[in-house]
C-alpha cells in the first residue's frame, strides 16, 4: 500500500463546537483542520464532513464548513462513519477508494471509521496533526493502533505535498502560501 493517495476524499469527522470544547488543544486540531480544507479545495479534492447528532449536539463549526466550495455534511449517530448508511452510501457513490481523515475523536469516531474504512476496501490515511482527542495519551496508542490495522498515519503537509509530487504543480505557490499561514 502506498502512502501517497491519488485521487482522495477528505473526510472531516465531527468538528463540531461541543466536541472541541472538550479536546485540550482544541485550537491547534481546528487550525491544522483548516489547513487540510483549503488545501483540499485548492487542490479540488472533495470534502465529506460528519456530524454525529446535529440535532443535539450542533452542527460542524461554521468557519470550516466555509472552507468547502461545496460542503456537504451528513449526519450521524453512529461513532464510526462508515457504520452509517448515509455516510457509507456517500462514499462508496463518490467513486473514490482513498480517504484522508481528520476530526476528533481519535480514540472514538476517528479510530472507528478509520479502522472500518480500511475493511471496507479503502486506502486510509489519518492526518496525524489534523485529529484530537481528550487525553493526547489515548490518541498515541490507537494512532499507533491505526498503523498495524493497515492505515498510513502522517502529517497533512508531507500528504499534501506527495500529492503535489513537484514545485510545477499549478498550485504549488497557493500551497506554499497556505504552509506559511498556518505554520
Amino acid at each position: 500500500m502506498t502512502a501517497t493517495p491519488a485521487d482522495p476524499l477528505l473526510l472531516c469527522i465531527d468538528m463540531q463546537p461541543v466536541f472541541l470544547a472538550a479536546i485540550p488543544e482544541s485550537q491547534r486540531v481546528h487550525w491544522r483542520c483548516s489547513f487540510a480544507l483549503e488545501v483540499a479545495a485548492g487542490l479540488g479534492v472533495p470534502v465529506v464532513f460528519t456530524e454525529q447528532v446535529p440535532d443535539k449536539l450542533g452542527r460542524t463549526a461554521k468557519d470550516l464548513l466555509s472552507l468547502s466550495a461545496q460542503p456537504i455534511a451528513i449526519s450521524k449517530d453512529t461513532f464510526s462513519a462508515l457504520a452509517d448508511d448515509k455516510v457509507a452510501a456517500h462514499l462508496a457513490s463518490s467513486g473514490k477508494k482513498q480517504l484522508l481523515i481528520c476530526g476528533i475523536e481519535t480514540p472514538v469516531c476517528v479510530y472507528q471509521s478509520a479502522r472500518d474504512a480500511v475493511q471496507a476496501g479503502y486506502q486510509v490515511t489519518v492526518l496525524s496533526d489534523c485529529v484530537g482527542a481528550r487525553r493526547g495519551g489515548d490518541a498515541t496508542t490507537v494512532l499507533t493502533h491505526l498503523t498495524h490495522a493497515g492505515c498510513n498515519v502522517l502529517p497533512a503537509e508531507a500528504v499534501f505535498y506527495s500529492l503535489l509530487h513537484d514545485a510545477k504543480h499549478a498550485f504549488f505557490r497557493d500551497y506554499t502560501a497556505l504552509v506559511k499561514k498556518y505554520s
